[in-house]
């Protein structure tokens, strides 16, 4: 009769080891909760919404303009507290990325359609990007790089001020969005038809 204490502890304890391996697997290499921390993203994402990152896909499929990404920004831009940056791919490895006078986005001479996101102000004008730098208004993106920008431009501080980012950099894309809970919905790529015909 002693021994069978001994035995529901035991089951109890091989229980809790499995669920944190299993925990620890899908947080490593599947899926991680995100919490957003800044207004670079508004309005697609506001402070103090969770998301999910997805792991596993990026390993398999390769970021696209559009995506939403998280990464940890160059060493010099960090935070103390090692809080990652998230912000949209608009150019991959081979594009082209301009900024130009009138306020848009150019990748590989096509104007990018961002009107699905970008941040607009009370009268739904979207917000003109700008580059910090004026002498700074073309990039070229390296192969294996990612050029991103933060929806709200006038709150972001992204590829426009540390250059495209790297790969090995990027923790994941933003997949899921779960809290609160009357936001909840996928964060979908939205279609660039207009790169379609793009070339570097």
């Amino acid at each position: 009769m002693s021994k069978r204490p001994f035995g529901c502890l035991f089951e109890v304890i091989e229980t809790l080891v499995l669920t944190a391996v299993i925990y620890l697997v899908i947080n490593t290499f599947i899926a991680s909760p995100y919490r957003v921390q800044q207004q670079s993203m508004e309005h697609t994402l506001e402070p103090d919404q969770y998301i999910l990152v997805d792991k596993l896909t990026p390993r398999f499929d390769s970021f696209k303009t559009g995506d939403i990404v998280v990464f940890t920004p160059p060493e010099q831009f960090a935070s103390p507290d090692g809080v990652p940056y998230i912000k949209r791919v608009i150019g991959v490895g081979g594009d082209k990325v301009e900024i130009r006078d009138d306020g848009f986005v150019y990748v590989n001479g096509h104007k990018l359609d961002e009107g699905s996101y970008i941040f607009k102000d009370e009268d739904g004008n979207p917000q003109p990007t700008v580059p910090p730098n004026p002498n700074q208004k073309t990039w070229a993106v390296p192969q294996g790089d990612l050029f991103v920008l933060g929806d709200h431009r006038m709150s972001s501080a992204d590829s426009r001020v540390f250059g495209p980012i790297t790969l090995q950099s990027v923790i994941g894309r933003a997949w899921l969005r779960y809290w609160p809970f009357n936001t909840f919905g996928l964060l979908p790529t939205p279609p660039h038809p207009e790169l379609s015909s793009a070339a570097p």
